[in-house]
């Protein structure tokens, strides 16, 4: 009996609770959504955001120290799940960013007539996924942890039925995400045959001296068709082709949680993955991630440069191109952790580049779904005019865009831009840093061309249109986005007035 209680692993409740009461919500709206009249069910919205806000305030306890469970009995240092600093400043983004994609989703619901119950339960329950990956520190809890959060959102982005476009859209997502986890699984098999274990750190000592050069080479395949799964989830070049028309596709506060939600979860996997799990192949992976760095930011900005403002949804479009442009941003001081002495300070920059473009980037999606409520082909020329028909939504969309571009007043992207930039340059990857700066420079014409659009005056032939829209606005001002606006902006703007908060807030998040 003694033998069999030693078996039994202890549960320490308070260190799961962030994703547990995400979970735990979902199903509650799940079942809600059965008894409520359909009066009543836009009240599954709220109960979903104060859910969301709870699993946030969740956080504040574990503040003060590591707490770990579901550890190996022999071995109490080897858990599959850890509270440590870098994980509760992940589950921060993710759940803040489930948070004001549920403000901005309260709208959309209503407007376009979709199921509310299973809206609310899918989108807690891959933000139950998104809380749970960061803290995870074996490969199984971290394939399934990003699998919890993917499902849901390929049901989200075909939730409009009867769209043809919402339709393409998820079923482009599904093919490559589900492409994706079949090559990380193979990856994680071949690693657990040479290695003999899933948790992160056996791994990483076990990698460190392979007797036999059959499971070396084993061993090497594993890390490489890991690294491959991650880059699809994180919409690195040459994975990133099914970004574009998914965004277009789906719901926009869909669009904004992929954006935001959907990288934090692939770059933290992969940070997890190359400095926890595989330190001892830092060549390998450190001149592949640089590559797929230079890459990614190269193709992603070229491509936000060539859209057609005049072209439908070409502003989710620039978005999107935009998107992928920082999700190299977002590669380079990880690539720089395979060179560096020090590869959790270069992860403090990964984490605080997040942190700027958690906020900035879903307060853009949050002005287009503003726009796109008159304006539904969502092109960059309707937005041409904005401040002089909504003067604070203009501003903050000219705000964001420039905190995206890293210019005044935007501090807070120019204070993140320079310190991926510093990573880069302190690991002696000149040549990265070279291809970052070419790519800022090339990023400022698009994002300064919209902001421009911005306070342009309106051509005479849409001025009836425009004074219709005016008037139509002023009667239904939605006040839910408006409040996930006003919270973005007044983020943005806070952490620009004392940028060197998030490097702070960051530098408690290393590994």
């Amino acid at each position: 009996m003694s033998s069999v209680t030693s078996m039994v692993q202890s549960v320490d409740w308070l260190a799961i609770a962030p994703p547990t009461i995400a979970a735990a919500v979902a199903l509650v709206v799940l079942v809600a959504d059965l008894f409520l009249p359909a009066a009543r069910k836009p009240l599954l919205g709220w109960v979903a955001t104060a859910g969301l806000a709870l699993a946030a305030l969740s956080l504040l306890p574990l503040l003060n120290g590591d707490r770990r469970t579901f550890c190996l009995t022999a071995h109490p240092d080897v858990c599959s799940y850890v509270a440590d600093p870098f994980a509760l400043v992940i589950q921060f983004l993710v759940l803040a960013g489930a948070l004001l994609t549920a403000l901005l989703s309260i709208d959309t619901i209503k407007d376009h007539d979709l199921p509310t119950g299973e809206y609310w339960f899918l989108l807690l329950s891959s933000a139950a996924g998104a809380a749970l990956l960061p803290a995870s520190r074996d490969l199984a809890t971290l394939v399934i942890a990003l699998e919890v959060a993917s499902l849901p959102a390929f049901a989200l982005v075909g939730l409009r039925r009867g769209d043809r476009l919402s339709s393409e859209a998820a079923l482009k997502f599904f093919l490559s995400s589900v492409a994706a986890t079949a090559v990380m699984l193979l990856g994680v098999s071949f690693l657990y045959a040479a290695t003999g274990s899933v948790h992160l750190s056996r791994v990483a000592h076990t990698l460190t001296d392979l007797p036999d050069p059959r499971l070396a080479t084993l061993a090497s395949a594993g890390v490489a068709l890991t690294l491959v799964g991650f880059a699809f989830k994180t919409a690195a070049v040459p994975f990133h082709f099914w970004v574009p028309d998914t965004y277009v596709g789906a719901p926009l506060p869909i669009a904004a949680y992929l954006s935001v939600i959907g990288k934090a979860v692939g770059f933290s996997g992969l940070i997890l993955v190359t400095v926890q799990g595989f330190p001892s192949y830092a060549d390998v992976w450190g001149p592949a991630l640089a590559v797929l760095a230079a890459l990614t930011m190269t193709i992603g900005n070229v491509a936000a440069l060539r859209q057609d403002p005049h072209r439908a949804h070409s502003a989710v479009r620039l978005l999107a191109w935009s998107s992928v442009g920082q999700a190299g941003y977002l590669l380079v001081p990880i690539a720089a952790a395979g060179y560096a002495d020090d590869p959790a300070h270069a992860i403090g920059s990964t984490v605080a580049y997040a942190l700027m473009y958690g906020a900035v980037n879903l307060g853009a999606f949050a002005i287009a779904a503003l726009v796109a409520r008159t304006r539904p082909a969502n092109r960059i020329t309707d937005y041409r005019g904005l401040y002089a028909r909504r003067p604070l939504a203009a501003l903050a969309l000219g705000f964001f865009l420039l905190c995206l571009a890293g210019l005044p007043p935007g501090i807070i992207g120019l204070f993140a831009k320079v310190t991926v930039f510093s990573a880069a340059v302190d690991a002696g990857l000149a040549w990265l840093a070279v291809v970052m700066a070419v790519n800022v420079v090339i990023a400022l014409y698009y994002y300064l061309q919209w902001t421009a659009v911005l306070f342009r005056g309106a051509e005479a032939t849409e001025q009836g249109a425009e004074a219709t829209e005016g008037s139509s606005a002023h009667e239904a001002r939605p006040a839910a986005l408006t409040t996930a606006i006003a919270l973005a902006t007044v983020l943005g703007v806070a952490l620009s007035g004392a940028p060197q908060l998030v490097l702070r807030f960051a530098s408690g998040a290393l590994l």
